[in-house]
């Protein structure tokens, strides 16, 4: 079959691919603000895993996206897009490969307390204590003040009480803590509304960085923490996902040597 024959048919695999890829393992997600800089810039392009927290638990100092629940409001405003055929293309294609602007219920976070970890800021030093330790976070701009919070403007100070990490939740907050809408006014973070753990900036080239887990969390005192089993993996739809473009590809490959196909 000539090449230019076989290249439909590569095409549509490669798109099948990745859609599942994007469905069931990494996705790319678009930074639309300033609430995690310095760490993510907007407009930074990162990979996210969907499938870590079927396999393990979250944990602090991890940078997370997820769906808000209806308390947490949007941190931008969405760009008015065409509701045409064109434009619905257009906006899928680059929500496959990252370029698309996230939802509005979108968004990304770094945990902070894990279920059963006492969390509250602020010590002696001004920082958040998890368990009783400080964190030192050198990723930090732009701190709140250091004053009791204003009802209605929580997430604009620096303290807040001390509280205890429900089952099944996580407490995050931005690294950009004089802007950040997190966790201190908008409640904890259910675990099964995370979509996955960024673990890399993929664009622009020139700020390609892995997401690592600070150091100054592994010093945080383990306590009787109320942990959950991680999520449970659909693999049934994952593996029939993957075995779709397989098939396909050894059709492609029988067909051309003239071999019959054992079905």
């Amino acid at each position: 079959m000539p090449w230019w024959q076989e290249m439909p048919l590569l095409l549509i695999i490669a798109f099948c691919m990745a859609v599942l890829l994007r469905t069931f393992l990494v996705q790319a997600f678009f930074i639309p603000s300033g609430s995690m800089e310095p760490t993510l810039q907007i407009g930074d392009r990162v990979l996210v895993n969907k499938v870590v927290y079927d396999l393990w638990q979250p944990e602090r100092g991890e940078v997370v996206v997820f769906r808000g629940t209806d308390k947490w409001a949007p941190e931008v405003v969405p760009a008015p897009t065409s509701s045409g055929l064109f434009g619905r293309i257009g906006r899928g294609f680059g929500d496959l490969v990252g370029f698309s602007e996230p939802s509005e219920k979108d968004f990304i976070k770094r945990i902070i307390g894990v279920p059963g970890d006492v969390v509250a800021c602020c010590d002696a030093e001004g920082r958040v204590t998890v368990n009783g330790k400080g964190l030192d976070e050198p990723y930090v701009a732009d701190n709140s003040p250091l004053q009791d919070p204003i009802p209605g403007q929580e997430c604009r100070a620096r303290k807040f009480v001390k509280l205890t990490v429900q089952p099944g939740h996580v407490f995050v907050m931005g690294d950009h803590r004089g802007v950040s809408q997190d966790s201190r006014c908008n409640g904890q973070v259910p675990i099964d509304k995370i979509i996955g753990r960024a673990f890399v900036i993929a664009w622009p080239v020139g700020r390609w960085d892995s997401l690592s887990v600070p150091k100054t969390f592994s010093e945080v005192p383990k306590l009787n923490a109320l942990r959950l089993e991680p999520r449970r993996v659909a693999m049934a739809p994952l593996g029939m996902g993957l075995l779709i473009p397989s098939m396909a590809v050894s059709v492609h490959t029988a067909r051309r040597r003239g071999r019959r196909l054992p079905w």
